[in-house]
């Protein structure tokens, strides 16, 4: 069919008109650009309302469910006295919390047991409901939820009984074997409250006793003529001791093998071997690593606030709460 000059300038207008249309509306609408993922948030145990817990109650084997806060409480008057001051009792409860939801976070509590906390200290923490008095129920109120973090993660909240003076590092302390945590430092520790047993302490052991315990570490002896200590950590804890002139033993596991409450701590003065016995002295008790109680307590004593306890023997930590 043959077009007309009539219907070429038509057909030319309506194009014109489309592309007019097209380009205003491509000029109303930026370019969208790639999208990014949003950061994802830190890895929290719980967050906004106070969680329930499972607890296994090694007295009587049950599996019980209570509040956080009901079983912080018990922890608390379980690990410190509860005629403490109340902020010194504050401190240990945002301790004992941020231990709690750091395993839960990172292992799933006592998995071994189906739970996510235990009362056999030798599995979790401590824990005595029948020491919770107004004092500890004061302590775990004020602190409701709080956790330290770092870096938006709960830290292993450590803790001793005495510092001696001077906190440890977690590999001098502890013999940790990762990486030292960055909010783990060496500082001084106001721990002048403390009693006389813990200040200046000795603890004699039997050469078998001795023995025995190097043999549960693998260290093979028949005799002990000598015992001397060898390499220092930071804080001068001693990390390692030579037994007989020539075989390395770590400290803090030969304290942990021959008892730690009674080799209270690896802040030797010196070491002696008679002829029966090897006798140690030294000061402080507990590993040495993170807050000290005794500490924490003077501190209290001088008006300082539970935060301000954690972040002074925490390094870059932040307290946050985690619920209300």
């Amino acid at each position: 069919m043959k077009v007309t000059r009539y219907g070429k300038l038509k057909q030319a207008l309506i194009l014109m008109t489309v592309f007019t249309v097209l380009l205003a509306a491509c000029a109303g609408q930026p370019q969208k650009k790639p999208e990014t993922p949003a950061p994802q948030a830190p890895k929290q145990a719980v967050a906004g309302n106070e969680p329930d817990i499972s607890v296994f109650m090694h007295e009587t084997g049950e599996k019980k469910t209570m509040k956080m806060e009901e079983y912080i409480a018990g922890v608390v008057a379980a690990e410190m006295k509860n005629d403490w001051p109340v902020e010194a009792l504050a401190a240990q409860a945002i301790i004992a919390r941020t231990f709690t939801v750091e395993a839960i976070d990172t292992k799933g509590g006592v998995p071994e047991r189906g739970t996510q906390a235990s009362t056999d200290i030798k599995e979790f923490q401590a824990y005595d409901a029948k020491a919770v008095n107004d004092n500890v129920k004061k302590a775990v109120e004020m602190t409701r939820g709080m956790v330290a973090t770092y870096q938006g993660k709960p830290i292993k909240a450590w803790f001793h009984a005495s510092a001696g003076g001077i906190t440890a590092t977690a590999k001098e302390g502890l013999n940790y074997r990762d990486a030292e945590p960055p909010y783990i430092h060496s500082v001084q520790s106001p721990d002048d409250l403390a009693p006389a047993d813990i200040k200046n302490w000795t603890a004699s052991f039997t050469k078998d006793e001795v023995l025995a315990a190097l043999k549960k570490m693998g260290v093979k002896a028949n005799d002990i003529s000598s015992m001397e200590i060898g390499q220092k950590g930071p804080s001068g804890r001693t990390v390692s001791l030579t037994v007989n002139k020539s075989t390395p033993v770590s400290g803090p596991e030969l304290r942990m093998a021959l008892d730690s409450t009674k080799l209270k701590s690896m802040l030797l003065d010196g070491i002696e071997v008679s002829e029966d016995n090897v006798i140690f002295t030294g000061t402080g008790y507990g590993h040495g690593v993170g807050m000290s109680q005794w500490g924490a307590h003077k501190m209290a004593k001088e008006n300082k606030k539970p935060e301000d306890i954690i972040t002074y023997y925490f390094k870059g930590i932040t307290v946050e709460k985690r619920w209300q």
